[in-house]
């Protein structure tokens, strides 16, 4: 009887100062959704992980119930947010790029005037992984054979295709849910599989654990090929202890990823959204290790996608400087 009454006070007790804590708030939430949709990427993908962390930090720290949507990934989602079909979207700055010019291939001539950031997530690389018995160790090896490169409107899916093109590659491109296309790898239906992903990509570890394999991206040559049409991008070092196969780094290319919105998300939640994230990031870190970047001293790698003005009045409380690319129109 004595641990049963003890049990209820305790339930009480904390019903009480949840209670309170509401209370105290006075941020006025009556324009705010009743529940709340992130929009992530296909199972396999950091962005199905990674998302999940945002989500639950959201739904913790703001007490909306939050919940998460699989997508194709950074297009899908900045058509999915730009049609109130989610509330929140994960995507590359390259795609961002083209949705702002109206070269969106999802939906061309489309310009995505209203979408806003919310913060910066961290860094993708592109990457391959092929298994050690094929022989490939290099982008150029995939002429004539067959590449999984996730989903099709992807990071992966969109550009991989682009540049076997641009450097002359006959390739047989397949496009599907990333942890599927590991499975086919490892299966040997596959020849290879590249991607763009944070690191470290999960599929890729569980690659490893399946079979012997063998992880590269473009070569210095191939990137000098390709740099010039990728403004948005960067180069990049993969680190060699990011998976165990990995004897030394690999060279490649980078974007960055971006959370947004729309212009229509009340200005509290993005504030208070924007402060969540920081100030929980080690929860972040905890669902998946590219949050290590998800810092505000990264918060001026985008200086493309202007910022929602909830997420600026944070920053600003922050000291942190916005680049003027990414200063929402009327704000300075």
């Amino acid at each position: 009887m004595i641990r049963t009454t003890t049990a209820t006070a305790t339930a009480i007790a904390l019903a009480l100062a949840a209670t309170q804590a509401i209370a105290q708030d006075d941020t006025d939430r009556s324009d705010w959704p009743s529940t709340f949709v992130v929009g992530t990427a296909s199972p396999g993908g950091t962005y199905a992980i990674y998302g999940q962390g945002v989500a639950s930090v959201i739904g913790s720290a703001l007490d909306i119930p939050t919940s998460t949507q699989q997508t194709q990934g950074p297009a899908q989602n900045l058509v999915l947010v730009n049609r109130d079909r989610v509330d929140l979207g994960l995507t590359t700055m390259g795609p961002a790029f083209e949705a702002l010019n109206g070269e969106l291939e999802l939906d061309p001539g489309t310009e995505f005037e209203n979408i806003r950031a919310l913060f910066a997530m961290y860094v993708t690389p592109f990457q391959a992984a092929a298994l050690e018995q094929s022989g490939i160790t290099s982008v150029s090896e995939f002429d004539g054979k067959t590449v999984g490169t996730g989903p099709r409107a992807g990071t992966g899916g969109t550009y991989w295709a682009r540049w076997f093109d641009a450097l002359g590659l006959d390739v047989n491109v397949q496009n599907g849910p990333l942890g599927d296309q590991t499975s086919q790898l490892a299966d040997g239906r596959l020849d290879a599989v590249a991607t763009a992903a944070g690191l470290p990509l999960a599929a890729f570890t569980e690659l490893e654990a399946l079979a012997p394999t063998v992880i590269f991206s473009l070569s210095e040559e191939e990137i000098g090929q390709l740099q010039d049409s990728v403004p948005y991008a960067q180069t990049f070092e993969i680190p060699a202890e990011t998976y165990s196969s990995l004897d030394e780094p690999v060279q490649t290319m980078a974007m960055w990823n971006i959370a947004f919105t729309d212009e229509n998300m009340p200005e509290s939640l993005a504030y208070e959204i924007t402060k969540a994230i920081f100030e929980n990031q080690e929860d972040l870190v905890s669902t998946h290790a590219s949050a290590r970047e998800t810092l505000l001293e990264n918060v001026g790698k985008n200086d493309l996608v202007p910022y929602h003005p909830g997420a600026v009045r944070y920053y600003r409380e922050q000291g942190i400087e916005i680049p003027e690319g990414a200063m929402p129109e009327g704000m300075e």
